[in-house]
């Protein structure tokens, strides 16, 4: 019993460490339920209404702005649960809850107009057809692209650039092949949380994969 109340204690002391990643995670949890509880007629309505899609941001943007943040395409939970321990709830404690937030903020913000901005172009010129107003786009991907790159800052050198490289081959191939507007905001995302340098520094000494495996040997 010890045992489980000190690991107990240990993933709560985790949980507190990044409590934006954890609330913004429950938030996800209960709209994810919400959604398997829906028709999908309904739910496909329903989604739209808060989707970040050229007809959308043109009435309201604000608030589908803030709403699509909200909900998971597709209604998978758990993968998001590991994802953001992974990789949001080290950002926040690295950067501090209001820096992370701000890094969140502007990848999702950003690519997100930058994206719709391309697709209305497409739009235009007749490479997409004109029902691509209402296509439907939510989720919380580009805000998790974005923190993901920004942690290139976090690894020491020459570590992070295996890091970075991996980065860029899994957000860039998509746009050599048949990209879609979302490719293109996933891959600005990354350039976004790369751009986000001045908010890393004085965050303390980088992590070095290589002193941790000593400290582990020893």
């Amino acid at each position: 019993m010890r045992i489980f109340r000190d690991l107990g204690e240990k993933v709560w002391a985790y949980v507190r460490s990044a409590p934006g990643t954890y609330v913004w995670l429950a938030i996800l949890f209960v709209t994810t339920v919400a959604l398997h509880h829906m028709s999908p007629e309904f739910e496909e309505q329903f989604l739209r209404q808060r989707s970040t899609n050229i007809r959308e941001l043109s009435n309201d943007p604000v608030r589908v702005l803030v709403q699509s943040a909200m909900w998971i395409d597709g209604g998978h939970w758990l993968p998001y649960a590991f994802l953001y321990t992974v990789f949001h709830a080290q950002a926040e404690r690295w950067l501090g809850t209001w820096r992370w937030l701000m890094v969140c903020v502007a990848a999702h913000v950003l690519a997100t107009l930058i994206s719709e901005g391309a697709l209305l172009k497409a739009i235009k010129d007749g490479m997409a057809p004109h029902s691509a107003v209402n296509t439907l786009d939510i989720g919380v991907s580009y805000a998790l692209a974005g923190v993901i790159a920004v942690l290139v800052y976090r690894i020491a050198s020459p570590w992070r650039y295996p890091y970075l490289a991996v980065v860029l081959f899994v957000y860039g191939v998509p746009l050599t092949s048949t990209p879609t507007f979302t490719d293109l905001g996933h891959f600005v995302s990354v350039l976004i949380g790369l751009a986000c340098y001045p908010l890393v520094r004085g965050r303390g000494k980088a992590w070095n994969p290589k002193e941790t495996v000593a400290a582990l040997r020893g």
